[in-house]
């Protein structure tokens, strides 16, 4: 151990001088918290600088994908490895430097969003046409946010905003389906089932929102709804063509959030969520039979800032967050969750050298289990810690940055370092390097989850997950036209945490040895302005990643290549944009290699790639309309074993948006 763990760091200081490249490498440096009219989001103080690689997603980039949800999205910009159980409103995870969703931390205006008891989240909890911005920070030991559990990286997404004078409406309405065709019954063969032309409008999303500002005080209204029916054909293990039966999902969900200015530019905010989700899940991936799961999530968020507080040169925001989750799984199983989150963070700026921040977050879980094999229906749980955080720059270009936070669930203690810093060698070419712990307490579930029938049982003998790592990334842009990410990482995790098998047929959590990663990412774009034809940009995109995984597990050494499991060694992306002055067209492709679905590699699921198309048309001064076609190859891939992917589909839709402007007291439209 001691050995990879040395060769990891001489690895890193040998490629040191590479010229490694990256995209948008000022970007780091923008403050995105300013509270004017044009506000893009409100999570924290004067966002700090960071050394570790990251992405930004931007409203602009969501309206032109026209994702079914923040997975696909992920997928379709950043080129991320997504595991999902089938269509839409199915179980999915998200990928991260071979980490997993419960080993990504995933905020919502900054909050943690994971949940407290499995670690997972609900993707389609979040309507993207409620999305202002999604950060993505790569990387374990996160010193921007210091949320704790954050062993792949993080993921901000942010929809709270100051709105501009005036009142603003907005909405969006689209159609889902997919080819008729005839399919067999059974997966033994025999009676074919005749075309079901319904598949045509298979899903229906529509989403609305709006919004009023002034000086001091604004507020945003939302509110969404989704029906899909996942009646997708598709090929069974057998060969037959079948089509998916006993998936359908009905959900709905908003929000309304309030602003108001303070003197002194301080802002309280106050947040509130609602999500409902009826959702049948088939028995078997083949079956016609289903469970039903019905589950309602009330949210609200209180966030306060203050840029200023106490003397010029300090600043603090504090947030309170309470969740209610109400689960139903079937007839006999559920649950009533309360989760409360506080979080307080400051922010000391003593010269322009130093910078010092500090924090403190908290989580307070309260589940209260209803089932025929729960012993102890009623659980609590701790979960929190403090952090100190330092940045130094020496000279104007160069920024260390130093880190270290505790962490407790009340029964063990752990402290987490890291170190890092940005230094900008050129205006056009920037190179980050950092070195940390990555460390995890054992999610709730895992530790004490019992099923109806006690197949599924957790052990609250489980360690934490602890390891190390390092990444070194360069970052280069030539005039907005061209700009190139390159990472190199590694990571060794020791405990990894799996649910196994044992002989008599009952699955459990296990500490089962120690995972190691290594990889790299490669993002060049070219921007090219053509203003021919009516066209004003060409940009090509490419994304390469590769990563080398093993699970050393028991007797397993280097020497077995036993990889993580639904890790690819190679992923490929590559995307066209055209942009004119009404519209765009955006072509993309997503390439995986071999996974494995097994710890011991014996269950191999083949190499995948799916391409997809979109266009938006701008139709008149209000109004835009878009048509999507997913899956264009009909490519037919598992993305969790035994779970078949829907083949291609056809997405239309209209986007309508409408503000209306207050100037001087005179009401005035504007495209």
């Amino acid at each position: 151990m001691t050995v990879i763990r040395r060769g990891l760091l001489l690895l890193l200081l040998f490629v040191w001088g590479i010229p490694l490249f990256a995209q948008d490498a000022g970007e780091d440096w923008e403050d995105y918290l300013d509270f004017g009219g044009d506000s893009e989001g409100i999570t924290v103080t004067e966002t700090p600088e960071t050394t570790q690689q990251m992405e930004v997603i931007h409203r602009e980039e969501i309206e032109k994908r026209n994702a079914q949800d923040l997975a696909a999205l992920l997928e379709d910009v950043l080129d991320m490895s997504v595991t999902r159980y089938g269509g839409y409103g199915n179980q999915t995870e998200i990928n991260m430097r071979g980490f997993d969703t419960e080993r990504i931390a995933i905020l919502i205006d900054g909050v943690p969003a994971n949940s407290p008891r499995s670690g997972e989240f609900d993707v389609s909890q979040v309507d993207l046409n409620d999305v202002e911005r999604i950060e993505v920070i790569y990387g374990g030991s996160d010193t921007k946010y210091n949320v704790s559990g954050a062993l792949g990286g993080v993921i901000n997404i942010i929809t709270v905003k100051k709105q501009k004078p005036g009142f603003n409406l907005s909405g969006a309405f689209s159609n889902t389906g997919y080819l008729p065709g005839p399919y067999n019954l059974r997966h033994s063969g025999g009676k074919i089932g005749d075309p079901r032309f319904e598949d045509i409008a298979d899903m229906q999303s529509l989403s609305l929102l709006a919004g009023y500002g002034e000086e001091l005080f604004s507020w945003k209204a939302s509110l969404f709804g989704n029906r899909a029916g996942n009646h997708y054909l598709y090929q069974d293990d057998y060969g037959f063509g079948r089509r998916k039966e006993s998936n359908e999902v009905l959900d709905l969900g908003g929000g309304a959030s309030f602003v108001w200015t303070l003197p002194l530019d301080r802002t309280l905010v106050s947040d509130t969520k609602a999500y409902y989700a009826h959702k049948n899940y088939p028995i078997t991936p083949n079956s016609v039979g289903y469970a039903l799961a019905q589950d309602l999530q009330l949210t609200e968020n209180l966030l306060f800032n203050a840029p200023v507080i106490f003397r010029d040169d300090m600043s603090t925001e504090a947030s309170l967050t309470y969740q209610f989750s109400h689960t139903r799984y079937g007839v006999d199983i559920e649950s009533r969750d309360h989760y409360l989150t506080g979080i307080n963070r400051w922010g000391w700026y003593p010269s322009e050298k130093w910078t010092a921040r500090a924090g403190a977050d908290w989580r307070f879980l309260y589940i209260h289990s209803e089932g025929a094999t729960e012993t102890q229906p009623v659980k609590t749980g701790n979960l929190g810690g403090l952090y100190l955080t330092g940045e130094f720059s020496p000279v104007k270009r160069f920024m260390l940055i130093g880190s270290v936070k505790g962490v407790t669930d009340t029964k063990q203690a752990a402290v987490i370092p890291k170190l890092g810093f940005r230094w900008e060698i050129l205006p056009q070419f920037v190179l980050k390097n950092n070195y940390f712990r990555s460390f995890k307490f054992p999610d709730f579930d895992d530790l004490y989850y019992r099923s109806l029938d006690s197949m599924f049982v957790g052990n609250p003998a489980l360690k934490p997950e602890d390891g190390l790592g390092a990444d070194l990334s360069g970052e280069f842009t030539m005039n907005e036209r061209f700009s190139v990410t390159s990472t190199i990482y590694g990571q060794w995790t020791e405990d990894s945490i799996h649910w196994i098998k044992s002989k008599g047929g009952r699955w459990s959590p296990e500490n089962i040895g120690t995972a190691f990663f290594l990889g790299a990412d490669l993002r060049p774009v070219v921007t090219l302005g053509i203003h021919q034809g009516g066209i004003t940009t060409l940009t090509l995109g490419f994304t390469y990643q590769y990563q080398l995984s093993w699970l050393l597990s028991g007797d397993a050494t280097f020497a077995d290549s036993y990889r993580i499991p639904y890790m690819p060694t190679h992923i490929v992306g590559g995307s066209v944009d055209v942009a004119w002055k009404t519209g765009s067209f955006l072509l993309s492709a997503h390439y995986e290699t071999t996974r494995y679905a097994d710890t011991l590699n014996e269950m191999a699921l083949d190499p995948h790639c799916i391409v997809h198309a979109t266009c938006n048309q701008q139709v008149g001064k209000y109004l835009t309309a878009f048509a999507s076609l997913r899956n264009i190859l009909n490519a037919h891939y598992e993305s969790f074993a035994g779970y078949y992917m829907p083949g291609i589909s056809l997405t239309l839709g209209i986007r309508a948006k409408a503000p209306i402007r207050t100037d001087q007291g005179t009401k005035k439209d504007e495209p």
